[in-house]
């Protein structure tokens, strides 16, 4: 394997969130500049953002409008962020998957973990959240430091435990001259 920056290479998508840890003002405020300064087509920043911090107002509405099965583990995370992208061309959705990857790595870089969700009510958030017309809800993002993977439900324990994996390079590339310029 090529050799990564540890902020890539140990960064790690947790279903197991101490429940009693907070995001500091501070550790939220880091993560939502890493976003802001993710690169964007034409520099359209077309990504906005609604964060709830466990128990408030935001994150109820946003953790009811997840399914039932990833609210067991998502009520746990220290906050709940909504990554929504103004309408408009179908980059906007990739911009905003930029911006929360940066977003992910500054986490890494502060010891805090990120799952995100894509299996989410949309129509419930925008309603809830009073989204305004031109946003979309996109994805969910679960943050907080890590858990008690023994505090899961038993059906989440096995996939929290086991190794994790990737599909190797070779299978990702989708021309031979391609996987012959990394071999």
């Amino acid at each position: 394997m090529a050799d990564l920056t540890p902020l890539l290479a140990f960064r790690w998508s947790p279903r197991s969130f101490d429940p009693v840890a907070e995001l500091s003002r501070e550790d939220a405020s880091a993560l939502l500049e890493a976003a802001r300064w993710a690169p964007s087509a034409g520099n359209a920043q077309p990504w906005r953002f609604a964060l709830g911090h466990r128990d408030d107002e935001t994150f109820k509405r946003i953790l009811v409008n997840l399914p039932e099965a990833d609210q067991r583990w998502a009520q746990r995370a220290a906050a709940l962020l909504l990554g929504a992208h103004r309408t408009g061309p179908a980059g906007h959705a990739y911009d905003l998957g930029q911006a929360v990857a940066h977003l992910t790595v500054q986490a890494t870089a502060l010891g805090l973990h990120v799952r995100q969700l894509h299996d989410l009510d949309h129509t419930g958030l925008a309603a809830d959240l009073d989204l305004p017309a031109d946003v979309r809800p996109h994805v969910v993002a679960a943050v907080g430091q890590l858990g008690d993977p023994l505090s899961l439900p038993a059906d989440l324990l096995r996939s929290e435990t086991g190794l994790r994996r990737r599909l190797p390079l070779a299978d990702l590339l989708l021309t031979s001259q391609a996987a012959k310029c990394v071999s």
